[in-house]
């Protein structure tokens, strides 16, 4: 069986690693892997500045997401798996220039402790009675499909919740918009809650007292509760490109072209003809794991509809910027991982980590590593910008929110490190599941045919991986 993958970021990568695995226990799977660019990984990218890691894209995974930490350990990488330090884990939202801590107690957007929420400077004491109120919101009966996240947040705690929490928190993950983003899609725990509960927070206090009862009777069954202690985000010690790297070496040279587009992709009696820099190449099956923007523009003269579908799926672009400085020319930072920005305080920035904070060992004693993140749908211009502009940028909206005592302009930093990533985030809009259902049908009239990526059923990194892998999985066994 010759499969093509298109593709080579995390999601072809970790297919290429399934077809090759089954390929040294003596599996007929020869595949090929096209990478149009001149490198692997995608947007997972890092690289080591004076002993400082620095990422140019995501930093981590999700610890209760296996499929990744599950690979590295597979890799022989469990050794350099290293968690975030939740022990400082803090985090801010900008409000008017200043910096107020998220309160104690919210889960999933939802406030579960009443002290902190009734204390905090984020929401005004309307918002305060409203979130009180929630607990007697009724379970909802009208069944009217999908809505944005930000309909379901209004509905239960108002439209400054939507502005000051949801919006930045979701900006983080999908650097897109609460007034967009499908709320089943994204928050699919939540829509659950609001059938069973009506109140969220009466979901989530039941969710919580459900989880704590299965601890303790672990406990009492003389098992460790191994997820309690389990760190929110893990990272590698060499960085996100250390599984790139190791995940390559695992993989045949022959089998892995860079410089390599698809430029056309059609199905015949015998598989699919793929035409690669000009010549036209055979396979029995094919996994495009290639942005579904490029799938939509490759599969629409194979089916128009399926075509259409993958092309309509939205995507926003982002920047990282890395600034690493001297701790001695800096004031005092504020505690924890860094600050989320929301939109409505019309900066450029949507947030900054503390990178030197959230993962202890990759930065040098005495220096200070901080990742700005630009763009997402509402500033998409900033990408034209020269590395020089975005760099003052990032480096004047620090000094304003944290204040000059602290990072004033006159602090050069020792190293700066500009990333674009244009159209690299699939945002799911209202409507991506029935969008996936259709994608789907679409996909059965088409055997030998699988998608993986971040368009489809997670945009996390243990998404992709899960996805590529399940892709190759279902080839070999078909």
């Amino acid at each position: 069986m010759r499969v093509a993958i298109i593709g080579g970021g995390i999601a072809g990568l970790a297919a290429a690693y399934e077809l090759e695995t089954a390929r040294a226990a003596g599996a007929n799977a020869d595949y090929t892997l096209f990478e149009a660019g001149s490198r692997l990984g995608g947007s997972l990218s890092s690289e080591a500045v004076d002993g400082a890691v620095l990422e140019r894209g995501p930093d981590s995974f999700l610890t209760e997401k296996r499929a990744a930490i599950d690979l590295c350990r597979e890799l022989g990488l469990g050794g350099d798996l290293l968690p975030s330090n939740d022990a400082a884990r803090k985090t801010y939202i900008v409000v008017r220039n200043r910096l107020v801590a998220l309160p104690d107690g919210l889960m999933f957007l939802v406030p579960t402790k009443l002290v902190p929420t009734a204390l905090t400077r984020l929401f005004s004491l309307s918002t305060k009675a409203r979130m009180a109120l929630e607990l007697l919101h009724p379970p909802r009966v009208d069944h009217r499909g999908d809505e944005t996240v930000a309909a379901l947040v209004e509905r239960h705690f108002g439209a400054e919740v939507v502005d000051r929490l949801a919006d930045p928190l979701l900006s983080g993950i999908y650097g897109g918009s609460a007034a967009q983003l499908s709320a089943r899609s994204v928050l699919p725990r939540l829509v659950e809650m609001e059938g069973q509960y009506g109140s969220l927070t009466r979901g989530m206090l039941a969710a919580h007292r459900r989880m704590n009862a299965a601890a303790k009777t672990q406990v009492r069954n003389g098992k460790s509760n191994k997820n309690a202690a389990a760190p929110v985000f893990t990272a590698l010690r060499g960085g996100m490109q250390q599984l790139i790297d190791t995940l390559a070496a695992r993989l045949h040279p022959a089998a892995v072209r860079l410089a390599a587009p698809v430029s056309g992709l059609a199905k015949t009696g015998q598989g699919w003809s793929l035409n690669v820099n000009g010549a036209s190449e055979m396979y029995e099956r094919v996994i495009m794991a290639a942005p579904a923007w490029a799938a939509g523009v490759l599969l629409r003269p194979v089916d128009p509809a399926l075509g259409e579908d993958l092309s309509a799926i939205p995507y926003s672009s982002s920047i990282t910027v890395n600034l690493i400085y001297s701790e001695a020319r800096l004031g005092r930072l504020p505690e924890g991982f860094g600050f989320l920005v929301p939109v409505v305080e019309g900066r450029a920035l949507l947030a900054c980590t503390f990178a030197h904070r959230k993962f202890l060992g990759r930065t040098p004693p005495g220096k200070a590593v901080f990742r700005a993140f630009l763009g997402g749908t509402q500033n998409e211009a900033l990408l034209t910008e020269t590395d020089d502009v975005l760099a003052a940028i990032v480096r004047r909206e620090l000094s304003e929110i944290l204040g000059a005592k602290t990072i004033g302009l006159n602090v050069e930093p020792e190293h700066v490190c500009v990333s674009r990533w244009r159209r690299a985030m699939a945002q799911y809009a209202v409507g991506h599941q029935e969008r996936l259902a259709h994608i789907g049908a679409r996909l059965a009239a088409l055997p030998g045919l699988r998608l993986a990526g971040n368009a489809y059923d997670g945009i996390g990194v243990p998404d992709c991986i899960r996805l590529g892998r399940r892709a190759a999985r279902e080839l070999l066994a078909s």
